[in-house]
Formats: structure tokens, C-alpha cells, sequence
């Protein structure tokens, strides 16, 4: 029996997610690439996180967007699960936005950091 878990997201651009979480500094290689999980059992991903404990985080295309595919079990990030993604996916509308803009002409003439660390 699987112990990965399959969490849905409103992720569907996989080069503003991989942004996202370089900007957040977080070590991700690019897949397709297995996500490793309890006994050896391995899933597929597009996005793979290793962690120092040998189970991995990933997040794989589902037929809409990106899922986080883990054994949640073996989560060892300094955030929750739902912090975790809380940070991602905020930093991924700020790489979309910058991306959709972008395209339509226009250009960040300034940006600011707010005290708790993040970019208006």
C-alpha cells in the first residue's frame, strides 16, 4: 500500500513554481524524477526536494495542475505541510504575475522587501 500522499494545489506553471522555490532557496531538481518514500517505493515528479532524511517532497502534473506528492509521514521542512505551501504558492503568483506581465509589455520599475520578508 502506497503511503504517498497527493495534495492539490492551484500550481499549473512549472517553470514559475521551480522560481518560486529557488527564490524561497529551496534545492529542487528537475524531473521526471523519482520521489523516494517508505520502503523504497518511488513516485514520479516533474519537481523533486530531497530531504535529509531519504524521503523526498515532490510535485507532479495531475491533468490541471501540480500536486505535492509526499510520505508526510517523513516531512522534515521548518514549516507544516500547509505553511509550506502556504510560502510556494505565494511566491508562485508573484513569478506569474511578473511572467504574465512581462509578456504583455510592461516591466517592475520597484520592488520592496516588507519587514516580515516579503516582495511588494
Amino acid at each position: 500500500m502506497s503511503h504517498f500522499s497527493q495534495i492539490k494545489t492551484q500550481i499549473r506553471d512549472l517553470t514559475s513554481l521551480q522560481n518560486a522555490l529557488t527564490d524561497l532557496g529551496i534545492s529542487w531538481k528537475s524531473g521526471p524524477q523519482p520521489v523516494r518514500g517508505y520502503r523504497g517505493q518511488t513516485y514520479n515528479a516533474e519537481v523533486v526536494i530531497e530531504q535529509d532524511n531519504g524521503y523526498d517532497i515532490g510535485f507532479s502534473r495531475n491533468q490541471e495542475q501540480y500536486e505535492l506528492v509526499a510520505d508526510l509521514q517523513y516531512w522534515r521542512q521548518s514549516l507544516s505541510v500547509e505553511g509550506f505551501l502556504k510560502q510556494v504558492t505565494q511566491r508562485y503568483a508573484y513569478n506569474t504575475i511578473l511572467k504574465e506581465t512581462a509578456q504583455q509589455g510592461f516591466q517592475v520599475s520597484e520592488q520592496q522587501q516588507n519587514q516580515d520578508d516579503r516582495s511588494v
